[in-house]
C-alpha cells in the first residue's frame, strides 16, 4: 500500500495547469482523468495528483518558502530520465529553478533538477541510487561522468 494516496494542489488557472502539469505526467506515465471540479492523473493502485480549481479567484501564486507547499519530488530511475523530464517541464512552460546536477550536499549519488508552474508550484525530478547501485560497473560509472 502507498504511503500517500492522492495529493491535491488549489491552482489559478486550471486549463493553463492542465497545459503544465500534463506532460510531465503523460511522460511519468500517469493517465489523466477529467472530472466537473478538477482533473486528476494516476495510474491503477498508485498515488493520485489531483488539480482543484482556486475557490477565490486572485489568491495565487504560491511562494516558496512560504508556509505550506514545499515541493514534490518524483523518483526517477536514471539521470537521463531526470534530463529528459526537465527538458519535456520546460516545453511545457514550467520554469526552471535548478537545472539538472549532482547534489553531494545530499550525497555523491543524487542527481536532481527543480521546476515552477506558474502558480508557485515546485516539483524535482530526482535519482538516487542506493550505493551499491551506483558501485556496480554499467550502473553509477557511466553517470559518474556527468555532472549536470
Amino acid at each position: 500500500m502507498p504511503v500517500f494516496d492522492h495529493l491535491g494542489i488549489t491552482v489559478e488557472d486550471l486549463p493553463r495547469a492542465i497545459a503544465q502539469f500534463h506532460p510531465v505526467m503523460d511522460a511519468l506515465g500517469l493517465t489523466r482523468y477529467d472530472a466537473d471540479n478538477g482533473v486528476s492523473w494516476h495510474t491503477e493502485g498508485e498515488t493520485e495528483l489531483i488539480l482543484f480549481p482556486a475557490r477565490e479567484a486572485g489568491s495565487g501564486p504560491h511562494r516558496h518558502g512560504r508556509v505550506g507547499w514545499q515541493h514534490l519530488a518524483f523518483a526517477v530511475d536514471s539521470r537521463a530520465e531526470v534530463d529528459r523530464l526537465h527538458a519535456i517541464a520546460l516545453a511545457a512552460g514550467w520554469t526552471p529553478v535548478r537545472e539538472p546536477k549532482l547534489y553531494p550536499r545530499f550525497n555523491d549519488r543524487y542527481y536532481a533538477s527543480f521546476l515552477e508552474d506558474d502558480n508557485g508550484i515546485r516539483i524535482e525530478f530526482m535519482h538516487n541510487p542506493p550505493r551499491e547501485d551506483a558501485d556496480r560497473p554499467g550502473d553509477g560509472e557511466q553517470d559518474a561522468g556527468r555532472s549536470g
